[in-house]
């Protein structure tokens, strides 16, 4: 991520040499070359589009990504160029995307690749999950993928050593907690491996018997020698990287790590226009509004003790805490399906992909959040899943669970991100395009319109919304305290332990993910606001005409956004209704 500006500034020459050929590009061009840009870089957009399976990963080597960045900054210029680019959202979200690419190479992102909540080594196994081996050539296929692991691997750890070079390394706590990841997956039978999986799905009624079994011989070998790059990874990891980890939290402790972290929450933050300094003071004025309204809740509830007092309560009475795993997520099931009932009050269109509720994986689970979504794809026979932590029951509250189901079910990312994935007669990348602050703003703006249907059931329920929210806004704090103000751990975890009734446990997992991720904790609250600050706005301008259908069908109809093409969008809406109330959304 530091700032090699002799590099960016070649970059920049080069393109300006080659401005004039792009300059007489149309929107649709820049489309279309963006689009042929972005399955070059993805082996199974590459594959989908030849009608086969991928067999390799993503090309991470420090030459790619230059060239990648160079390609971006050419696209980016032609389209600047543009006098005018049409009342949809194409010409802002390629911006953004763009962006991305030439932030890549500018910082030299690939020196970090992991956040203690994700990393590269999460990829095959994530991908074997969702994978189906329905033919002798999407086997092969996968065993090639499985022998090209190490490959993948040796380029990470080339990225990972120019880091050691360079002085850029990751913290130790999401460090630590990548090893846990890295070591979960080294197991001494291949067939125990999620790795192995997809050969589970291997259609035996399609192939013949003796082919079967060779496919499934060639897959433990394959998978064996991946569990071997594993092993050598986790060794690299252990004796080379861990004695050179960076030893302060936030990416402020490093040269250029400030300018850094400006990037990082602008591209979070698309189209927001805060500053590190504003998201901080923002955050300081929800805590003590969000804080005010827990005190209401604790009054109504006639606790008879202090605000920590009831947050011990909270924290350590076993009527608030599942059983067992199967109840935790009996629990999510049930409250997921009454969320359902209430979405035709809501919205007017609602996604055809269904979703369900399963726990997350045992392997990463012990350093994984709470929950999460993971999207489904119709195409491939997939559903979007809401994934529950089922781990450390004594860390997963049920006054939570409802706010956490609203977030990651519906209304919130299954409902957003299947409704994209539908969108029809748009550019493709429009379907898969996401904005941190539009999906998690969106997200955390479904807990508080659950809210307002009254899916909440007690105080207790209301009250755990509250410090859900409550834990956003001290994101805010906390993670511009660690990578603009230098703050230590302890520093970051205060707001959460003296605010929120967030689990021990939860607050040491989500501050190391802070650490690990800076900038994306910020999205939430800033994309949470503006939705709320545009519905006030259309609430007023249309009055008794607001048709809060209509507004959820303007925000989630188009897709993902920045956050100034969402504003744009929203007020052509607001302004159309108020003139023609039957003229259709913007585009």
């Amino acid at each position: 991520m530091l700032i090699d500006l002799l590099r960016s500034s070649a970059i920049v020459i080069a393109m300006a040499a080659a401005a004039p050929l792009g300059f007489s590009q149309s929107l649709d061009d820049i489309i279309a070359q963006y689009e042929a840009f972005d399955r070059a870089g993805d082996p199974e957009a590459i594959a989908k589009a030849e009608g086969t399976k991928a067999r390799t990963w993503q090309n991470v080597s420090q030459s790619y990504i230059a060239a990648r960045a160079g390609e971006a900054a050419e696209m980016q210029m032609a389209l600047e160029a543009l006098e005018a680019t049409g009342e949809g959202p194409e010409a802002a979200i390629l911006t953004h995307l763009l962006q991305a690419h030439i932030n890549a190479e500018t910082y030299d992102t690939a020196r970090i690749p992991f956040t203690g909540d994700w990393g590269f080594f999460a990829v095959p196994p994530y991908t074997a999950m969702r994978t189906r081996l329905t033919s002798k050539d999407a086997a092969e296929a996968w065993i090639a993928r499985l022998n090209a692991v190490p490959d993948y691997f040796e380029q990470q750890t080339e990225n990972l050593r120019r880091g050691i070079a360079t002085g850029w390394t990751q913290h130790s706590d999401p460090l630590n907690t990548s090893i846990a990841q890295i070591r979960a997956q080294i197991v001494d039978d291949p067939t125990k491996s999620t790795l192995y999986l997809p050969f589970e799905s291997l259609d035996a009624s399609s192939l013949e018997a003796a082919e079967n079994l060779v496919l499934r011989a060639e897959g433990q070998e394959a998978v064996r020698e991946a569990i071997g790059a594993y092993a050598k990874l986790l060794d690299f990891m252990e004796t080379e990287y861990a004695p050179a980890a960076r030893s302060k939290p936030g990416l402020a402790s490093l040269a250029g790590g400030q300018q850094a972290y400006a990037m990082a929450v602008a591209f979070h933050t698309a189209g927001a226009g805060y500053s590190a300094e504003d998201i901080h003071r923002l955050g300081q004025t929800e805590v003590a509004r969000i804080r005010a309204e827990m005190d209401a809740v604790i009054e109504e509830l006639e606790f008879d003790g202090s605000f920590e007092a009831f947050i011990t309560y909270l924290r350590t009475d076993p009527k608030f805490y599942a059983d067992s795993p199967e109840q935790l997520l009996e629990k999510a099931s049930e409250m997921s399906k009454r969320l359902d009932a209430l979405l035709p009050q809501y919205f007017k269109t609602l996604p055809r992909l269904p979703y369900g509720v399963a726990p997350v994986p045992a392997e990463i689970a012990p350093g994984y959040t709470t929950g999460r979504y993971s999207s489904g794809d119709a195409e491939s026979g997939i559903a979007g899943t809401y994934l529950v932590n089922t781990y450390a029951l004594d860390q997963r509250p049920l006054y939570e669970l409802p706010a956490l189901s609203a977030h990651e079910a519906v209304p919130g990312h299954h409902l957003q991100i299947a409704l994209a994935q539908e969108l029809q007669d748009v550019p493709a990348f429009r379907k898969s395009y996401y904005a941190t602050a539009f999906g998690e703003g969106w997200g955390l703006y479904a807990e508080k319109l659950a809210g307002e249907a009254g899916f909440y059931r007690t105080p207790y329920e209301r009250f755990g919304q509250l410090s859900y929210e409550m834990w956003r806004a001290c994101r805010l704090v906390a993670d511009t305290g660690l990578h603009h103000y230098n703050w230590s751990r302890e520093q970051a975890e205060a707001c959460f332990n003296d605010n929120t009734a967030l689990a021990p446990l939860n607050i040491q997992t989500e501050v190391t993910r802070y650490i690990g991720w800076p900038g994306q904790a910020t999205a939430y609250k800033v994309g949470e606001l503006k939705i709320l600050e545009l519905r006030a706005l259309a609430k007023e301008s249309l009055g008794e005409a607001f048709d809060i259908r209509e507004f959820h069908d303007t925000v989630l109809g188009a897709g993902a956004m920045p956050l100034d093409a969402l504003d744009q969008r929203v007020r052509h809406w607001i302004s159309s209704s108020a003139s023609e109330p039957d003229t259709p959304n913007a585009p």
